[in-house]
C-alpha cells in the first residue's frame, strides 16, 4: 500500500488550486445552508457513530468498535437518523461526515474518498418529484452564487461554468442501461453538457429502505443526479419505505437480518410517515465546479482508497 510522505503533504497543501478549492468549498457550504434555511429547513447535528448505519449496496470494509459492551459503527450515511427525526421535524438537513472504507480499486475513479462530507436532507410527506425540483433549485442556486463570487478564481483554473435550465432531463434506469449498456451512467455523463437524472432504479441496485413503485414491483421511486462532462454521480436519494412489514420483507430480500437494524425497526413499530430525501457529496460538488480530474485536489487531508494518509 502506498504511503503519503510529509513532503508530498506539504506540497499538496501549498498548491494554489487547493486554496481556491477551499474558498469555493466555503461558499458552497454557506450557500447550500442558506438556501435550505430560507425554505424552512432545520439544521441538525451530524451523527459520527451509531448502533445502526447505512448497509450500502456495494462492498466496503466495515469500521466498527465496541464501547461498554455495545458495538458501534462509524456513519456511512445518516439515512436512518434522517427518517427518524423527520417524523417530528418535517424538513431537516445536516452536513454529515461519512466514512466509507472503499476497496483500493476505487482510487481509479478519481471521485472516491474514504471520508467525505455529505449534505443530507429529508422532507416528511414529500414525493420524489418534489425533491427533484428542490435538488435542481439547490444546484442552480449554488452554482450561480459560486460563479458570482469566484469569477476570478474560476478564471485562474480555466474553468467555464454555465447555469443549466430546469427541469433537468431524466432517463429511466432500465431504458438507459438497455440502450448504452452497464456503463450507461459514465457514457451519458461524458456526452452531456448539463446535469441530468437517472430515475426508477431497480431494487437490486439499492438498499432496502427505499420505496417501491406501486405499479412496478422491484422498481424504486429513487433518483440520482448525474454531473455532465464525465463527473458522474452528484446526488442520490428517493422516497422511503414506511410500512413496517414491507421494511422487514425488504431486509430479508437483501439477505440481511432484523438484528442489524433492530434500533430502527423498534422505532418503526410506532409508525412512520412517507418521507423523501437525498444526499450530495460536498467534495464531489467542489471537484465538479473546479473542473479537477481528481477529488483529492479539493481536500487538504484526503483519504484515498488504498493509500495511507495523514
Amino acid at each position: 500500500m502506498e504511503t503519503e510522505t510529509v513532503s508530498e503533504l506539504m506540497d499538496h497543501i501549498s498548491e494554489k488550486k487547493l486554496e481556491i478549492a477551499l474558498k469555493i468549498n466555503t461558499t458552497v457550504r454557506a450557500e447550500m445552508g442558506a438556501f435550505l434555511r430560507d425554505r424552512g429547513f432545520v439544521e441538525i447535528p451530524p451523527v459520527i457513530f451509531s448502533t445502526v448505519t447505512d448497509p450500502l449496496n456495494h462492498p466496503v470494509y466495515d469500521p466498527s468498535f465496541e464501547y461498554e459492551g455495545t458495538r458501534y459503527a462509524l456513519t456511512k450515511s445518516m439515512i436512518f437518523h434522517k427518517q427518524i427525526i423527520v417524523q417530528k421535524i418535517p424538513k431537516i438537513f445536516t452536513f454529515s461526515p461519512n466514512v466509507r472504507l472503499e476497496m483500493p480499486e476505487k482510487a481509479k475513479t478519481g471521485r472516491h474518498l474514504l471520508e467525505f462530507t455529505q449534505l443530507d436532507l429529508e422532507v416528511k410527506g414529500a414525493t420524489r418529484e418534489e425533491l427533484m425540483q428542490l435538488g435542481e433549485e439547490l444546484f442552480i442556486h449554488t452554482v450561480s452564487k459560486v460563479m458570482e463570487k469566484h469569477s476570478e478564481e474560476l478564471a485562474m483554473l480555466g474553468r467555464k461554468l454555465h447555469v443549466p435550465a430546469k427541469p433537468f432531463k431524466a432517463y429511466k434506469y432500465t431504458e438507459a442501461e438497455a440502450r448504452y449498456g452497464p456503463e450507461f451512467e459514465s457514457i451519458l455523463s461524458e456526452k452531456s453538457t448539463d446535469p441530468f437524472w437517472i430515475i426508477d432504479i431497480p431494487l437490486k441496485q439499492r438498499e432496502f429502505y427505499d420505496r417501491e413503485k406501486d405499479d412496478e414491483p422491484g422498481i424504486l421511486r429513487d433518483m440520482d443526479l448525474i454531473y455532465p462532462e464525465g463527473y458522474c454521480e452528484a446526488l442520490s436519494g428517493g422516497e422511503r419505505e414506511y410500512d413496517l412489514e414491507r421494511i422487514k420483507e425488504r431486509i430479508l430480500k437483501k439477505g440481511q437480518t432484523f438484528e442489524q437494524f433492530k434500533w430502527f425497526l423498534e422505532f418503526a413499530k410506532g409508525g412512520l410517515e412517507l418521507s423523501c430525501g437525498f444526499g450530495i457529496g460536498i467534495e464531489r460538488f467542489v471537484r465538479y465546479i473546479c473542473g479537477f480530474q481528481r477529488i483529492e485536489d479539493v481536500h487538504p487531508f484526503p483519504k484515498v482508497p488504498g493509500k495511507v494518509s495523514v
